[in-house]
C-alpha cells in the first residue's frame, strides 16, 4: 500500500513536470523559433541588396537592445522559480506515505514518545510539524489529550514555515505583474522615438521608423509572454502548496483522533447499548 501510494505520487509529479516542460517548450518555440512573429514590416536587407528574409523573434529581441535586458532577467528568474518550486512542492518532501503510516501506528498505540522520535528525524514538512506539536500532548487529560495546545503549536509552525514557501511562490506573482510594465515602458520609449523621428524629419520614411516601432512591439510582446506563464504557475503552485499543507493538517488530526480513540476505547464500548456490541 505504501509503495503504491509512493508510485502514484511520483507519477503525479512526473505528469505535472511534463506539462510544465511542454508549456515552457511551447513558449520558447514561439518566442525564438517562429519566423515573422512580430517581425518588422520590411524584411532585413543585406549590404549587397539581397533579401535576408523575415526576421525571427530572436532577431527582434537582439534589435531591442538594452530594453530587453530586464525582461530577459525576468524570464530567467521565472523559469528558475518554477523549477525550484516544482522540486520543493512534492509529496515526498511534505507528507511521505511511509512517515504518515509510521506516525499513525505509533499514535494509534499511544506511543507518543516514539512518534516524536520518528518525526524529529524526518526533514519533511509533516515530520517537522509533528515534532513541534506532539510534545504538547497532555496524557493527563484523556478527554482531549491536550488537543488545543497541539493545534496551537501546529498553527505557529504553519505560520512560520509557510512564510518561506509562499515567499518563493510569491515572486512569480511579482514577475507576472512587473513584466507587462517593463514591456509597456519599452513601448512608450519606442513610440517616443518614432514621434521624435517624425518631428525631426517631417514625413519620415517608414524604414526610419521601423526600429522605434519594432522596439515598441517587441517589448510589449515579451512582457506578455513572460507574464502569462508567471501568473498561471503562481496560482497553480500556490494551490498545490495549500493542498499539501492541508493534507499534513488532516494527517495530524487523524493521528490525534486515533490516539483519542485508543485511550477512550473502553469508555466508548461501555456506552454501546446491550445487544449491539457483538455486531
Amino acid at each position: 500500500m505504501i509503495k503504491t501510494s509512493s508510485f502514484q505520487a511520483q507519477a503525479q509529479f512526473r505528469r505535472h513536470f511534463f506539462l510544465f516542460s511542454l508549456l515552457l517548450s511551447g513558449i520558447g518555440f514561439l518566442f525564438y523559433g517562429v519566423p515573422e512573429l512580430l517581425a518588422q514590416a520590411a524584411p532585413d536587407v543585406l549590404a549587397d541588396g539581397d533579401d535576408d528574409g523575415p526576421a525571427t523573434m530572436f532577431d527582434n529581441v537582439k534589435q531591442a537592445g538594452l530594453w530587453m535586458v530586464p525582461l530577459v532577467i525576468a524570464s530567467i528568474a521565472m523559469v528558475a522559480l518554477i523549477v525550484y518550486n516544482f522540486i520543493q512542492l512534492t509529496t515526498a518532501k511534505f507528507k511521505p506515505e511511509d512517515l504518515k503510516m509510521a506516525l499513525l501506528d505509533h499514535m494509534a498505540n499511544c506511543r507518543v514518545r516514539s512518534a516524536i522520535e520518528v518525526s524529529s528525524t524526518s526533514p519533511t514538512y509533516l515530520g517537522r510539524m509533528m515534532a513541534s506539536a506532539l510534545p504538547n500532548v497532555d496524557a493527563t487529560d484523556p478527554d482531549t489529550l491536550g488537543r488545543e495546545g497541539v493545534e496551537d503549536a501546529v498553527a505557529e509552525f504553519t505560520i512560520r514555515e509557510n512564510r518561506m514557501h509562499m515567499t518563493w511562490i510569491g515572486y512569480l506573482g511579482v514577475i507576472g505583474q512587473i513584466a507587462p510594465m517593463l514591456g509597456l515602458l519599452g513601448t512608450v520609449v519606442g513610440m517616443m522615438g518614432a514621434f521624435n523621428t517624425i518631428g525631426t524629419q517631417g514625413q519620415a520614411d517608414p524604414s526610419a521608423l521601423a526600429e522605434d516601432i519594432g522596439l515598441a512591439m517587441i517589448t510589449t510582446a515579451s512582457g506578455l509572454i513572460i507574464a502569462i506563464p508567471s501568473v498561471f504557475f503562481f496560482f497553480f503552485l500556490r494551490n498545490r502548496f495549500n493542498g499539501l499543507v492541508a493534507g499534513c493538517h488532516q494527517d495530524m488530526s487523524d493521528m490525534l483522533d486515533a490516539s483519542h480513540q485508543a485511550v477512550n476505547a473502553d469508555q466508548a464500548m461501555a456506552k454501546i447499548p446491550e445487544g449491539l456490541q457483538a455486531g
